[in-house]
């Protein structure tokens, strides 16, 4: 079955503001959450189509692939933040935007289904942070993809204590407040009527747990400085200034938190030759007078290695040959680009008496006086051909 248009499924426009995407999500949130929907099936998989539709609209970058090419431009990452692929489940759901519109510091799912969304989406402990780091590509790991293993500086679990921040297993005792819980239940009065909420414990700060007798290594925060090997896989066809999202790569949590997410921003080496023109590849070729005239043969350098090429006699300055598939794969993997070959004729800039004498006389032939045709297309028509 072909997926719903995500504009349509929150009842948007493509003008909606971000803040007009989130009131639309959080009202269809609320029509089919399961809390209000016990046992229907159907009320679940609209619930979980709107927040995948919300993750794509709520993020410019995704959106902005999304409104130029559909749900191909959006094929390798929709379904979960944490990657390329991959299904939502209503973990992630509640884990992700559970609390996005919450005011005051609840969520709504807390508020107007007395807990369940905060009960699913809590942890003990608190989340680690993210980490950024940058990761440098050269052309050719760029076409094919490419797995690197980074050694990363970051917050580990302390080994002492295995990140519980407690001395030993009897310095940990259940909080009195909310009896392990790790939240408390309050009834307060809406326009709806007296609803029950859900927020963290404010005894443990939501742990469940209280500690008498701190980890000396890591004095209680159940967290070290350390360092992590993270093999990172990059798909083909990534960009300069991409982001690619790893869950659970960050900083650990403190006291048994969830970890932060690792975020892998891309970078682009230069080649010494080649430059890059979205999929597109474009390569500068120089060429003397006679060869241009007379006709040759040239190597010329694509990703993949060197190829031969013909230069037909008579080829003008700006003429562009082109090797149709040796350019980049699309990262959303909908086709491949192509090599473009600018022909320049080099003119010398220096010349002894004898080429000087040659070109004189040359000068004089009326068959090397410019002589343009219909047929010659400037440099806007040639862009025309291979852009357009």
């Amino acid at each position: 079955m072909a997926k719903r248009d995500f504009y349509e499924i929150l009842g948007v426009s493509k003008t909606a503001s971000e803040k007009e995407i989130k009131k639309a999500y959080r009202k269809v949130a609320m029509k089919y959450h399961p809390d209000k929907n016990p046992d229907n099936k159907e009320a679940e998989a609209k619930f979980k189509e709107a927040a995948e539709a919300y993750e794509i609209l709520s993020d410019a970058d995704k959106k902005a692939r999304y409104d130029r090419f559909g749900h191909a431009g959006v094929g390798g990452n929709a379904g979960g933040r944490g990657g390329f692929g991959g299904g939502m489940t209503m973990e992630d759901i509640f884990s992700q935007f559970g609390d996005v519109f919450g005011e005051g510091g609840g969520s709504p799912f807390e508020s107007f289904f007395g807990g369940r969304g905060g009960n699913t989406r809590r942890s003990k402990g608190q989340r680690g942070s993210n980490l950024r780091i940058k990761v440098k590509l050269n052309l050719e790991e760029i076409s094919n993809g490419v797995t690197k293993k980074i050694k990363v500086k970051k917050q580990i679990n302390c080994r002492t204590c295995k990140g519980s921040g407690a001395k030993d297993s009897n310095s940990v005792t259940t909080c009195s407040t909310c009896r392990g819980s790790g939240y408390v239940r309050q009834v307060k009065s809406t326009f709806l009527g007296q609803m029950q909420t859900t927020t963290a414990c404010p005894t443990c700060s939501g742990s469940g747990n209280m500690i008498t007798a701190k980890c000396k290594s890591c004095s209680g925060d159940g967290r070290t400085q350390g360092e992590d090997t993270i093999e990172i896989e990059i798909p083909a066809g990534v960009a300069e200034g991409m982001q690619l999202s790893m869950r659970g790569k960050g900083n650990a949590g403190a006291n048994g938190g969830p970890d932060g997410d690792l975020l892998v921003i891309i970078e682009e080496k230069p080649h010494e030759e080649l430059q890059r023109d979205g999929m597109n590849i474009i390569y500068e070729l120089y060429l003397n007078f006679a060869d241009a005239a007379l006709g040759t043969s040239v190597e010329v350098p694509t990703i993949d290695g060197r190829v031969k090429i013909k230069v037909p006699a008579g080829t003008q300055s700006g003429k562009m040959f082109r090797l149709k598939g040796k350019g980049l794969p699309s990262v959303q993997q909908y086709g491949v680009g192509d090599q473009l070959i600018n022909t320049n004729i080099w003119t010398p800039k220096k010349l002894n008496d004898n080429e000087r004498s040659l070109l004189e006389k040359m000068r004089t032939m009326s068959n090397f006086d410019p002589k343009p045709g219909k047929s010659e297309k400037g440099f806007f028509e040639r862009m025309k051909d291979y852009f357009g």
